[in-house]
């Protein structure tokens, strides 16, 4: 069913788009190679996420993720600078986006799951987050995961963090019934739960820190993770070639100590507990 469904929203999708796609006057073997010999790329990562990745006015996105794609597409690329178009990749056409051509890769808290896996080709982890959960500061009757029973949580599309409140392994994990509130982004939820519409916003841990940085005596991280989200590159279905260099990339910011120094210049001052290691890299397929 899960397959079915992720089917529909990509052909959705690439109608909404029509089938807009990044069409070089060139065919390349893989991103990687498109890199090195055409000297550009498209990028998708989202644009609403403080700390990971977030674009304001007209310039180019910032932030961990963002600092991360710069990173391997210039080791891609051999050290040379590389013209890079930023597109918004939200939760719900990540797939579709990377199927169709509109962007070459994307790095946007993607975590890797068996699921998406059938439709993308996913190069890293290039760092393991944890689902967590973000209450107002006032809501003492909120102290863990489990508490979330019969609470309002938010529901984005294309996003598994409501699935695994609601739903019991393999797919879910806490398997408590919730009701749920539908909102675009975590940003629209972070703004329905400072407006009483929801208890509790649940997601990666990153990512609720960088929402709740901007304003922390307003929220509260209950510092209860129960997953973990491997953050992936993603590329088109089949690209091997390209992940094995990702792969490589990541490998070296580990090594000499960019992953360590980005980690503490985006969320140093968060509260976070920041790992000191590389994830073991995922097999490229």
């Amino acid at each position: 069913m899960l397959m079915r469904r992720t089917g529909a929203v990509l052909a959705a999708t690439a109608m909404a788009f029509g089938l807009a796609a990044c069409n070089d006057a060139v065919a390349y073997s893989s991103v990687e190679e498109k890199i090195r010999e055409a000297g550009k790329v498209t990028i998708g990562t989202k644009w609403d996420q403080p700390n990971l990745s977030l674009k304001q006015g007209h310039g180019d996105p910032a932030g961990f993720d963002v600092d991360v794609a710069k990173y391997i597409v210039k080791e891609l690329a051999g050290g040379k600078d590389v013209e890079i178009t930023w597109r918004e990749s939200r939760q719900a056409n990540r797939e579709a986006l990377l199927q169709y051509g509109t962007v070459d890769m994307i790095v946007a808290s993607y975590s890797i799951t068996a699921a998406r896996q059938n439709y993308v080709t996913f190069a890293g982890p290039y760092i393991i987050a944890h689902q967590d959960t973000m209450v107002r500061s006032d809501a003492a009757h909120i102290a863990r995961a489990t508490d979330l029973e019969h609470k309002r949580i938010c529901q984005v599309p294309g996003s598994n963090s409501y699935k695994r409140i609601t739903e019991p392994p393999p797919d879910g994990r806490l398997g408590l019934p919730a009701e749920l509130v539908g909102a675009d982004t975590y940003t629209e939820c972070v703004q329905k739960l400072v407006s009483g519409d929801l208890d509790a916003v649940t997601t990666d841990d990153m990512i609720l820190a960088g929402l709740a940085s901007h304003n922390p005596k307003q929220y509260k991280l209950l510092k209860d993770p129960f997953t973990d989200e491997r953050y992936g590159v993603g590329l088109k279905k089949g690209d091997v070639a390209t992940c094995e260099a990702v792969n490589r990339a990541v490998a070296k910011m580990w090594r000499d100590g960019t992953a360590t120094r980005l980690l503490r210049k985006w969320f140093g001052q968060t509260g976070l507990v920041l790992p000191t290691a590389a994830p073991p890299a995922e097999k490229c397929r």
